[in-house]
């Protein structure tokens, strides 16, 4: 298992391997075709960096009502409903959740993140868990007036896609066990959602099966998997913490 995450000092911005409260520097970039990171000999303390979200990706695909606790009275889908969040919405952690003007019932989303690392096209179960590189935090912030209020937009573009709705982070974890992990999401410390991935009715080979018969996947893209329970508005001044057991926790302030 590795921890890898993406830094900034003084301007400068590279990948580490974190161990503690210490990071190791990495050579070179993720996907740029070589086969591993490697350390290059410098090492941080992990207070004295900046952290980015752990990489920029070509796309972020989502899933809707993928935990029966989520559904409320709704049906469950036959296939896995998928959805765009464009690459602008990303956010780094500890950096705010912005609510645009007229948002009106901002919420929070505490999800599993898969980070594609090979490129896959119709894909069977076995190909599309071997092209998983690894998992991380994400907050699939959703204004539900845009979404599903009496005059909702007819396309989710800003209810899930405006700038700072795709909190991701703190860092990539690899080679983990992520099919039965405890996500919890907690606002001003209030455990608000907590739930086991293993409750995903569409679990994570199963999505990138379906998807990868309509839309290619490429290296470091990530797909938000859904959320579990319920949700409710945010307001300034809030923190919201998306925890996963193995891997760490997103936290972001919302302004």
């Amino acid at each position: 298992m590795q921890k890898i995450g993406r830094f900034d000092r003084d301007g400068r911005q590279f990948f580490g391997s974190v161990e503690g409260e210490q990071v190791s520097e990495l050579a070179g970039q993720l996907f740029d075709g070589s086969s591993s990171l490697a350390p290059n000999g410098k090492l941080h303390a992990l207070e004295s960096l900046k952290l980015l979200a752990p990489l920029a990706p070509p796309k972020i695909l989502a899933v809707g009502l993928n935990y029966k606790s989520h559904l409320g009275t709704r049906p469950a889908p036959t296939n896995p409903e998928i959805f765009y969040k464009p690459v602008t919405a990303l956010q780094h952690p500890e950096e705010p959740i912005v609510i645009p003007p007229d948002a009106q019932d901002v919420h929070f989303e505490g999800e599993l993140v898969v980070v594609i690392g090979k490129t896959v096209r119709n894909a069977n179960r076995e190909q599309a868990a071997a092209a998983v590189f690894g998992v991380t935090c994400g907050n699939d912030v959703s204004d539900r007036n845009w979404q599903r209020g009496p005059n909702a937009d007819r396309q989710w573009w800003r209810a899930k896609g405006c700038d700072t709705f795709a909190p991701l982070g703190p860092w990539i974890v690899t080679d983990i066990k992520y099919d039965d992990l405890a996500l919890r999401t907690r606002v001003n410390g209030e455990v608000l959602q907590e739930q086991r991935t293993s409750d995903l009715i569409f679990d994570v080979p199963q999505t990138i099966s379906f998807v990868s018969r309509f839309v290619t996947l490429t290296p470091g893209d990530l797909i938000y998997t859904g959320t579990p329970g319920n949700t409710r508005k945010m307001n300034p001044g809030d923190v919201v913490e998306v925890e996963i057991e193995n891997i760490g926790v997103l936290r972001n302030r919302v302004k």
